[in-house]
């Protein structure tokens, strides 16, 4: 490739990541607004919640009849990725835009992220047709539609970048997906920034000094996060495979799914564990949860999502991560805020394989000061995680993948 060649294909690369960027965070922004809109009115309108199970009978309905070939969400990406087939319909977009503002709007427990990931990972796949790309470029593609998703839901463009790369075990992944992953990541960054739409903010006040005790306390604390993120992963999964084997006709299972959901919301008095769950993940960096919140969270999201409701799983992981870590500062002599910060992005590397996109994440979040503790305690829960995470197509491979072969002497599917 000449020069002239090289120079125009660069160009053409940039133009697809501004693209990208641009429509990403857009769509990123009016489901982040959207959202909040529909949470508001459900907070103020808790007579609504008895709608559930209509809400679910819609989307089931909505993913058996038109949505087939999108059903797999994430996975779906993660599939084309490895093995690319055909192009992502555009039609997953809408449809788990309009799933997951009906999930929460009527009181599911889910989060967002795979919703701007899909809606941007099923935007990007379509340049493969406009730009006449490749197997090879629509891996680059896939890229390019994780990343931006990430950065502009969660307003983490370094973390996004990385994830989109982490999440795929750096697999068949070259210089030019490293590099426009991360232009993508902060086009569609600034998009939302642009448009004006705020993320929540946390912070750390208080970081104690690096010692000896303090790096043990870490590692002790990561070992816990990991096994919540491990219960987590299997929860879900488990509440899958039960509906599925149950109940046979798909529109059924979140109708069902839903009628016990408002039941159990109802036999407990608090809409605590719906949602996203944002008012308590910013309280747990001040106040100390009790030791079953984060049990709770994790049982009504696994149940929400396995009965075929939408969103996605990560909000929920910052929830059973922030306030197990605001637990356990009853017991751990480390500052409240900290150990609620190292769970938010520990449970989450557990849960995904991602220690450094999660590293980078609680940098971005809470601060530099925090890094050392946040990356012990992601570090740590990424190996006591088990090998089972929230995407179930996704590789796992790399260090965790050969210490469970040593020690385990088995297929690491198994463990």
């Amino acid at each position: 490739m000449n020069l002239k060649n090289t120079i125009l294909h660069s160009f053409k690369w940039i133009f697809i990541c501004v693209l990208i960027g641009i429509f990403s965070g857009s769509a990123s922004a009016f489901f982040l607004v959207s959202l909040e809109w529909v949470t508001q009115f459900r907070e103020h309108n808790n007579w609504i919640i008895w709608l559930l199970p209509v809400g679910g009978l819609y989307i089931g309905w909505l993913y058996y009849k038109y949505g087939a070939t999108v059903v797999k969400g994430n996975n779906l990406l993660l599939e084309e990725y490895e093995n690319p087939q055909k192009k992502i319909p555009f039609r997953m977009a809408p449809m788990v835009l309009i799933s997951t503002l009906i999930t929460h709007l009527f009181g599911g427990s889910a989060g967002r992220e795979g919703t701007a990931v899909q809606m941007s990972g099923a935007i990007a796949d379509q340049f493969t047709t406009y730009f006449k790309l490749d197997n090879s470029d629509r891996r680059t593609l896939i890229i390019l539609g994780i990343s931006a998703g990430f950065a502009s839901v969660f307003g983490t463009p370094l973390a996004g970048a990385i994830f989109a790369l982490e999440v795929l075990y750096f697999s068949k992944i070259n210089l030019k997906s490293s590099v426009l992953s991360f232009v993508v990541a902060y086009i569609a960054y600034f998009t939302v920034e642009i448009l004006q739409v705020k993320h929540t903010h946390y912070s750390i006040p208080e970081v104690p000094e690096i010692s000896i005790n303090a790096i043990w306390l870490s590692i002790a604390v990561g070992i816990v996060f990991g096994f919540a993120a491990m219960i987590f992963s299997r929860t879900t999964h488990f509440w899958g495979r039960l509906f599925a084997k149950t109940i046979e006709y798909g529109p059924l299972r979140p109708f069902v799914g839903g009628l016990i959901l408002v039941i159990a919301i109802y036999l407990m008095g608090t809409t605590k564990f719906i949602g996203l769950g944002i008012p308590s993940i910013v309280e747990s960096f001040s106040t100390a949860n009790t030791p079953y919140d984060f049990l709770l969270k994790i049982l009504f999201t696994g149940f929400t999502l396995g009965a075929g409701f939408k969103g996605g799983e990560v909000t929920p992981l910052f929830f059973v991560g922030a306030t197990l870590g605001s637990a356990l500062s009853v017991v751990v002599p480390l500052p409240i805020a900290l150990l609620a910060g190292m769970g938010f992005v520990a449970v989450f590397s557990g849960a995904t394989h991602t220690p450094i996109a999660c590293t980078v994440m609680g940098m971005e979040l809470f601060g530099i000061e925090s890094g050392v503790f946040i990356g012990i305690a992601c570090l740590v829960a990424y190996f006591a995680s088990g090998s089972v995470g929230i995407y179930h197509s996704q590789i796992v491979k790399g260090a965790k993948y050969k210490l469970y072969q040593r020690f385990k002497r088995k297929n690491l599917a198994d463990f």
